[in-house]
């Protein structure tokens, strides 16, 4: 196992953060690419080998899952060892799941597509963890700024990667795959490109480099750390600020992922064309990543508690646009959506450095596992969840009932307080 005293001294912190951060940026995009590229058909395929489109939704599902269990023995990974051993885990498992994709694709295997959907939500779990690698060593003052950039590369993969479904049909005839599959084998290469540049550039590791700089300084809280969620939790809730960042989190991500995925089938209730409604998920995109970079300087500026208030409001005007959106297209739900992916992307920056800000660097693995568990499973139940009630009472009550998760992350904001023994003006 690797160890703070076997890696090299640094003499400019600044120096190696940047190199952290482009690191992070190049496997962010890739990673990116590789799971998007597979998101696009996705649910065709599922479509297509399950025989049924009411199993279409079952691989998505899957995906969101896994993503949230991966989470669970990354954390454990990168307490004993590093950031970078961690991130390879996820793109590994996810690699693995879109070749057994591939293969469900060819010989029309439900559960294998299940099982490979899983481990392709590996993915999501390292991109999603590679905002914490880029917080390890950032100076307080840039901490969210440089977390928000490699969320903001999100943004390349997220636009490639779906424009590769086109160019994947020939590749796929050309190696006798089916077609739906060939998207699938973009992913496998973005993945393992990713996993390269993981491995070969993220030298020294940041989480295990911050423990040395921990140490240095007689912070005996930079001793590594078992990782476990349970413990991260317990950590976690402990601390108000660490608290409000999970918490933030958590119901930020269930607000928006609950509106977001009934959204298609609200506008084409009301007969929307399939372009309509894709240009709508576009600009909700783009209010997810765009301007996160800009997320970050506020929360440097202001504070995470500040912004996570923020996101809030916001959060809850693009709920009650949605609910008075009619069905079909409309002005009212282009905004609302936007607005949608804008307030997300606050509670996301702004709850991930407030976590950060306030749990040691040792227990940062689990802590940060456990808020992505917790994520990964407000995304899973908050789309089941929203299904329901839109079948059952109306596109209108799921986002009024989303609006009172928005409004309870405002007063969670407004009454936490900084501890009077915290030096860290992010927690302000």
């Amino acid at each position: 196992m690797t160890t703070p005293a076997q890696l090299p001294a640094t003499t400019d912190r600044a120096a190696l953060q940047r190199h952290v951060v482009r690191s992070l940026v190049a496997s962010q995009m890739l990673g990116g690419v590789g799971l998007s590229a597979g998101v696009a058909v996705g649910a065709l395929l599922a479509e297509e080998v399950s025989g049924s489109a009411k199993y279409a939704g079952l691989g998505g599902t899957f995906q969101v899952l896994g993503a949230a269990v991966i989470a669970v023995p990354m954390a454990r990974v990168m307490a004993a060892r590093g950031r970078r051993p961690g991130l390879v885990l996820g793109y590994a498992l996810a690699a693995v799941g879109a070749v057994g994709l591939v293969t469900a694709g060819i010989v029309q295997s439900f559960p294998l597509l299940l099982v490979s959907s899983l481990l392709f939500g590996g993915a999501t779990a390292s991109n999603s963890q590679s905002r914490y690698a880029a917080a390890d060593l950032a100076l307080p003052n840039r901490r969210a700024r440089d977390l928000s950039i490699v969320v903001w590369a999100t943004t390349v993969g997220s636009v490639l990667g779906p424009n590769l479904v086109g160019p994947s049909a020939p590749v796929a005839d050309a190696l006798g795959l089916p077609r739906l599959t060939g998207p699938f084998v973009f992913s496998l290469v973005g993945l393992v490109l990713a996993i390269g540049v993981v491995a070969l550039r993220l030298r020294p590791d940041p989480l295990v480099q911050a423990r040395r700089l921990a140490l240095d300084e007689g912070d005996e809280a930079g001793e590594p750390t078992h990782g476990s969620v349970t413990r991260g939790l317990r950590v976690a809730f402990s601390r108000p600020m660490a608290r409000l960042g999970i918490v933030t989190l958590a119901l930020g991500h269930g607000v928006m992922v609950s509106v977001m995925v009934m959204t298609p089938l609200h506008m084409s209730h009301g007969h929307a064309e399939l372009t309509v409604i894709g240009f709508v998920i576009s600009i909700h995109i783009l209010g997810m990543f765009a301007f996160s970079p800009l997320t970050g300087m506020a929360v440097d500026r202001f504070g995470g508690r500040a912004v996570a208030l923020l996101g809030a409001g916001v959060l809850s005007v693009a709920t009650v646009l949605a609910s008075a959106s009619p069905m079909g297209e409309s002005g009212t739900l282009v905004a609302g959506l936007f607005l949608l992916g804008l307030g997300w992307s606050c509670t996301l920056v702004a709850g991930s450095t407030l976590l950060t800000a306030a749990v040691p660097a040792a227990e940062r693995p689990g802590a940060q596992g456990a808020a992505d568990l917790l994520m990964g499973l407000a995304a899973g139940g908050g789309g089941a969840v929203a299904g329901v009630i839109v079948d059952r009472v109306s596109f209108h009550a799921l986002a009024l009932t989303s609006l009172g998760f928005a409004l309870a992350i405002g007063v969670l904001a407004l009454t936490t307080r900084r501890p009077a023994d915290s030096a860290d003006p992010l927690a302000a």
